[in-house]
């Protein structure tokens, strides 16, 4: 099986795009799912965050994920702290899933993860799909989306690696500032290069 991996910054639109590649029968696995089901109601790793962060768990026994967002954000330590429980959980889960998808004769498969390059996820893989767009597009749609003022979402966005370090590592850059057309048109021809790649490796 080939696995490729999808990743973006914050606003881009990642999850359009995912869906387009989902609508052409490619399975997704999804770090942020993985990343939820893991911290979930009774999880080890809930546990875990509890005993760390006091506080971050309300009254049903669930993360209360705000809570966690305002100790770890702009805090490094606390955010590594937090990486420290929660990654080794996601990447054991993401490997599970492949390998049932592998055992299934899934020929291809997509794995979205934010901090893809960050992680250095993408080594290995078949190929990665950056997810860009241009930051006043990207502002606009965090403040719309998150209810954030200008200062804010800039912060959120600065608080990632820039877009421009991460096209180095991709094998494909999709640019979704435009129109959805525009977007599935780039979709469409990064789909038939990765077919074309795919039979190319099996001809040898």
């Amino acid at each position: 099986m080939q696995l490729y991996g999808l990743t973006g910054g914050i606003a881009t639109g990642k999850s359009t795009v995912a869906q387009m590649f989902v609508d052409k029968g490619v399975p997704l696995i999804d770090a942020d799912v993985v990343a939820r089901e893991i911290v979930g109601k009774g999880q080890p790793a809930l546990a875990e965050i509890a005993a760390r962060f006091p506080g971050v768990v309300d009254a049903t026994g669930a993360l209360d994920r705000a809570a966690l967002g305002a100790r770890i954000f702009s805090n490094p330590s606390e955010r590594a702290a937090l990486d420290a429980i929660t990654h080794p959980r996601i990447r054991q889960a993401v490997l599970e899933k492949s390998i049932a998808l592998a055992e299934a004769n899934t020929p291809r498969a997509l794995y979205d993860a934010p901090l893809l390059i960050e992680n250095r996820l993408h080594e290995g893989l078949a190929g990665v799909v950056l997810v860009v767009a241009p930051r006043d597009v990207q502002l606009a749609r965090l403040m719309a989306r998150n209810q954030l003022t200008r200062a804010q979402a800039e912060a959120r966005i600065d608080a990632q690696m820039p877009l421009d370090e991460k096209r180095s590592a991709a094998t494909w850059v999709i640019d979704n500032g435009g129109t959805r057309e525009a977007t599935q048109a780039q979709v469409d021809r990064v789909w038939k290069e990765l077919l074309e790649r795919e039979q190319a490796l099996e001809l040898r």
